[in-house]
């Protein structure tokens, strides 16, 4: 919490001018959630960890990827500190299944990006389906998050945020759940 509030979300809201939009729609929101957004930046996790309200956002674990992000000790160590962060398996061979599961269960809430990768046109993806699963066996709420902006202030590629204070948002959606019987794809398409 300290690494991410008082020295990740000042340098990024810095590099940035960050508006954070609806966040009155979280009210009366507790207990474990699946947030999922847009990815076309390394600044997504910490634009969201910042502007999630007081406790949303203190316990958020964000998946991320296990190929990149927990390859070697030293990005392994920054990740887990700075995003609280647990490794997702993009390759489909399922390796560490049932960690976000066993998360969500103890009360952890999670951040993720259902696209699996960032965009590298800044365009929106589509969805793998595994968000919507977890959030209707888990029964845990959906929230979702629309970032806009962040893109160009360090698009993909670049290791650094660029010069200048390129306008950013993060828009949060009303929190969803699944209508009766409905399945994963309708969810995650919803």
């Amino acid at each position: 919490f300290v690494a991410q509030h008082g020295v990740l979300k000042p340098f990024i809201w810095h590099k940035a001018d960050v508006t954070v939009l609806n966040a009155a729609r979280l009210d009366g929101m507790n207990g474990p959630y699946v947030a999922v957004s847009n990815h076309s930046s390394h600044l997504d996790a910490p634009l969201i960890i910042g502007a999630l309200p007081g406790k949303l956002g203190r316990y958020v674990a964000a998946g991320a990827a296990a190929d990149y992000f927990f390859d070697v000790w030293w990005r392994k160590g920054l990740t887990a500190l700075f995003f609280n962060a647990f490794p997702v398996d993009r390759s489909g061979l399922r390796g560490r299944r049932g960690l976000a599961t066993s998360l969500l269960d103890d009360g952890v809430p999670l951040l993720l990006f259902p696209e699996g990768t960032r965009s590298r046109t800044g365009e929106m993806g589509n969805f793998k389906p595994g968000a919507a699963a977890l959030c209707i066996s888990r029964d845990v709420p959906c929230l979702p998050i629309a970032l806009y902006g962040a893109s160009q202030a360090m698009p993909y590629g670049k290791t650094w945020p660029g010069k200048g204070k390129p306008p950013v948002y993060v828009n949060f959606g009303e929190p969803m759940r699944p209508d009766d019987g409905e399945s994963v794809a309708g969810f995650s398409e919803r």
